[in-house]
């Protein structure tokens, strides 16, 4: 076990710098009214990939006004579990095959894995993108394939803010985008920064886009 201390300890402390630095990226300044949640007519946070893949699946006039990626806690949060089951299993393997060879080769397997988890969470987070425009609510997700989930903003029936024990510690949330119609999927922001601020601007921008405010479809 105690060679497993230092590669796990090692990717936390990683981890949790690269969170730290992720914080600094601009979001839209914390509002009194939704008419002030919406005045960000310029994307939050903006890079050569967003810009890239925005430009591809925006429409004539359409304006953006908000463009994310998770937070990088993403790439922790959504491996806490095969962590945890990896841990477990090193530990039992060393308490039921004491005499079947030396612990250390375990502890190298279990960090193995564990790595190896982290890597393709790295590449999830990596492949998704979160768009708010003034017709439509976008996500895009993937790693090998792109999956693309839209939903023009007077088709949005509610959201909804999802936030565990974990997400309330490290300051993230995410948050579900229900489709009127139930034959739709489900879209999800999952692990935003800051997700009280995010969604609000999401329901004022719907809310004006329903009122006829803005353009939809």
């Amino acid at each position: 076990m105690s060679s497993l201390r230092p590669s796990i300890f090692s990717i936390l402390k990683t981890t949790k710098a690269k969170a730290q630095a992720a914080t600094r990226v601009a979001y839209p300044p914390a509002c009194a009214s939704e008419g002030a949640a919406t005045a960000a007519a310029r994307p939050a946070s903006s890079t050569s990939l967003a810009t890239l893949l925005a430009s591809h699946i925006l429409r004539d006039g359409e304006i953006v006004l908000l463009i994310l990626k998770p937070s990088i806690w993403f790439i922790l949060l959504s491996s806490l579990r095969f962590i945890a089951v990896a841990l477990i299993v090193t530990i039992a393997a060393k308490v039921f095959n004491q005499h079947a060879g030396p612990y250390r080769g375990y502890a190298e397997l279990g960090t193995s894995v564990i790595v190896g988890r982290l890597m393709w969470a790295t590449l999830v987070w990596m492949g998704r993108l979160y768009i708010l425009t003034d017709m439509r609510i976008l996500s895009i997700s993937g790693v090998f394939n792109v999956e693309v989930f839209d939903c023009p903003l007077r088709k949005v029936a509610r959201t909804r803010l999802i936030r565990g024990f974990e997400d309330r510690i490290v300051g993230v949330g995410s948050i579900e985008i229900i489709p009127q119609d139930e034959s739709y999927p489900i879209g999800l922001w999952q692990t935003v920064a800051r997700p009280k601020l995010v969604r609000e601007q999401i329901i004022a921008t719907i809310k004006r886009a329903k009122q006829g405010g803005m353009h939809g479809d």
